[in-house]
């Protein structure tokens, strides 16, 4: 009988604090948060075991399929190796077929790739029998994600992806811890955010490796830039608790304007001329999702002002998403084919 896993992982919108998540700069910045919130643009995969000893990786968001023989076989240097790297890891004791996609933009910002990880890891630890707990996922995931992408991958978009909900990843001595918040609030955080795609793709690890490069090396600039972003993700960590919609639009646009100069591609005239649009239209602030350089930009509205401000970046050439914050975190469903 052939085994079929179904597993869905939400993206997130990253709200400040990003950055300071790649370890081992939080240990730089004493009380370094990240705060996040899951997304409703999910990456998805099918596991099915198969008869024979082959391995079968299709990602649908990309149009790529490879085949291999037998897990011994599977090559890391390909499109999928994100993919074979879990198989190798999970190493499952016959052949599977696996069959990934993503509902959010390609290079789009929002973790797509390391939701995906979350998704591909649980739906295996769930079709081997592996046992892992949710922490372990947690562990592994960045690690192999890093194997892939050749530089340090940050801790913060695992959690939303596991979770859902709003996050705050509390980073110090000793790893990263997550604390949920304002689950009630999330309606009303929601009816406040517009996500909107430049139409532009952004690589993550390239703006996120040249910071992380320039704070290693002791740039006093970035440094202080990064002590300033820890103060204001802790101010909007306060500020999610307290359910103020204008003191997270007061830190979501500070946030930005120390991030963007960070780094000469955080921001582009793409970025900068949705911006402007956003806000003669009603935006309270906003700011670039992940590292920037392109991707999606998030946006903080005021009451009403929501569908003006849809209007006004549909004009000016973005891509509004039709996407929700979410409370739901990984599903999975399991059935027999």
């Amino acid at each position: 009988m052939t085994s079929v896993i179904t597993a869905r992982a939400p993206t997130r919108v990253d709200l400040a604090g990003g950055t300071l998540d790649l370890p081992p700069l939080h240990l730089f910045h004493p009380g370094a948060v990240t705060v996040n919130v899951a997304l409703d643009l999910p990456a998805s995969c099918k596991v099915k075991t198969r008869a024979d000893a082959a391995v079968v990786l299709e990602s649908r968001d990309i149009g790529r399929r490879e085949v291999y023989p037998s897990r011994a076989e599977l090559r890391f240097d390909t499109p999928l190796q994100l993919l074979a790297r879990l198989v190798a890891f999970f190493a499952p004791s016959g052949g599977v077929e696996v069959v990934t996609d993503c509902a959010a933009p390609h290079g789009s910002g929002l973790g797509g790739s390391s939701a995906l990880v979350v998704a591909l890891a649980g739906a295996l630890n769930q079709l081997t029998n592996a046992g892992h707990a949710p922490e372990r996922l947690l562990a592994l995931s960045p690690d192999i994600e890093t194997q892939a992408i050749r530089v340090p991958a940050g801790v913060q978009d695992y959690y939303p992806a596991l979770y859902g909900g709003v996050n705050a990843i509390h980073l110090g001595v000793g790893g990263a811890f997550r604390e949920a918040l304002a689950a009630d609030w999330l309606p009303t955080l929601d009816a406040h955010t517009v996500v909107c795609h430049t139409g532009q793709a952004h690589f993550s690890g390239a703006n996120n490796w040249e910071i992380f490069k320039r704070h290693i090396d002791g740039d006093a600039a970035t440094q202080a830039a990064m002590a300033r972003i820890r103060d204001l993700a802790r101010a909007m960590y306060e500020a999610v608790r307290g359910r103020d919609v204008a003191a997270v639009a007061d830190c979501l646009r500070e946030e930005w304007r120390h991030r963007r100069q960070l780094a000469e591609g955080v921001s582009t005239p793409t970025i900068e001329r949705l911006m402007a649009a956003a806000r003669e239209a009603g935006a309270l602030a906003g700011k670039a999702c992940g590292a920037g350089g392109g991707g999606c930009v998030v946006f903080i509205v005021a009451e009403g002002r929501r569908a003006e401000v849809c209007a006004a970046l549909a004009a000016n050439g973005g891509e509004v998403l039709d996407a929700r914050l979410t409370a739901q975190g990984l599903t999975l469903e399991e059935a027999a084919d």
